[in-house]
This record gives structure tokens, C-alpha cells and sequence, in this order.
């Protein structure tokens, strides 16, 4: 890939940002927890649904709460990690249609009659709005560990007891150190990965 095509943010945000597996032990304080998701919430999603909500558990006493959940290889990780996002999916994500997509007043009955499409739409969509939230991240100078080791009905009963938002995955965030990252693993190349039709 030719570098005079990546720009600062692209080496920032891709070629420069990995998988961070450890953190420094500075607290990401609420402000910027919401400038995170001020980026976050920008990126695209299908009619602007936004299904993506998060719980970010900074706290001690959090931390324990989730510690059940997570599969053991993962739990030092969390532990040790400023905050853990759990990226959740709105199951009634639809109610709010009326105000984020008022170009389509039926958005909110079609979503509503349909369960399948309504799920469907929720899980693709938190899910993009959790990589936005990884890519945002590194834009504000975080790291950023996604994490799919743990039990989703653990985390669902401790956390969203009225059913209604569901766990989707986890990322630890926080300041990066030296040693955060590991080597990059091998990417697919294009030939393989890709085709054009």
C-alpha cells in the first residue's frame, strides 16, 4: 500500500492501532468516556437506528460483578484494564425511530412486526457501532482490547435483568504502555479475501 495514500489518521486508527492486551494505570475519567461516545455514535448505521448502548465498568465493585462472567484466559485482562465497555444491543431499539429517522414515520411499525428483522438489525448494527467505538478510541489515544471470551447470559442476567438490552461483546480500554501491544498476526491477503464482480 503506497504511504503517500494513508493519511495521519488512517497509520493512527489501522496501521499503527492493534489489539491491546495491557494498560497504564491512569483512569479514563467520565469526560472522556462521553467524548467516546460523542465519536462513536457518528458512525453510520441502517436508517440511523443506533441499537449500540454500553455500560462501562470502571469501578472496583464492577469489575467483580463482571469477573464471573468472563472465560478464565480473559480476567486478569479485564481486571487490570481501566474501564471494560460491554457493547450492548437494544432489542427495542426501534422506539426511538420516531426521532432518529422522522423521514419514514412506519420505520418504528415495521421494525415492531417484525422480530426477526428488529434482531437482525440490532446485532449488525451494535456491532458496527462497536468497532466505531474501538476506532474512536484510538482516535482520542486509547487503547482498545475487544474481548468475545465470556458468558453472555451471565452478563445479560447481572447487568440487563429487564431483558431488554442484550451483551453483544466486551472491550477494555485505557492508555496504552510500551508493552500493550503484541506482534500484529498475519492479515488475509486481498486475493484471498476478496473478490470483484
Amino acid at each position: 500500500m503506497s504511504e503517500q495514500l494513508l493519511t495521519i489518521a488512517a497509520q493512527g486508527l489501522f496501521v499503527h492501532g492493534a489489539t491491546a492486551h495491557t494498560f497504564d494505570d491512569r483512569e479514563v475519567p467520565e469526560p472522556v468516556l462521553r467524548e467516546l461516545y460523542g465519536l462513536a455514535v457518528l458512525g453510520p448505521t441502517s436508517m440511523n437506528c443506533q441499537p449500540m448502548r454500553l455500560v462501562f465498568v470502571a469501578s472496583k465493585e464492577g469489575k467483580e460483578r463482571l469477573r464471573p462472567a468472563l472465560a478464565p484466559g480473559n480476567v486478569d485482562k479485564m481486571m487490570a484494564a481501566p474501564v471494560t465497555a460491554i457493547v450492548a444491543a437494544d432489542k427495542n431499539f426501534f422506539e426511538q425511530m420516531p426521532v432518529l429517522f422522522p423521514f419514514a414515520p412506519t420505520a418504528r411499525d415495521m421494525f415492531l412486526s417484525n422480530e426477526k428483522l428488529a434482531h437482525d438489525t440490532a446485532f449488525r448494527n451494535s456491532s458496527m457501532q462497536g468497532a466505531y467505538l474501538i476506532l474512536a478510541a484510538r482516535s482520542l489515544g486509547l487503547a482498545a482490547g475487544p474481548m468475545s471470551g465470556f458468558d453472555t447470559a451471565k452478563v445479560n442476567e447481572t447487568y440487563f435483568q429487564d431483558g431488554d438490552w442484550k451483551a453483544n461483546f466486551l472491550v477494555n480500554l485505557g492508555y496504552p504502555t510500551l508493552k500493550s501491544y503484541r506482534p500484529r498476526g498475519p492479515k488475509l491477503s486481498f486475493d484471498t479475501a476478496c473478490r470483484v464482480e
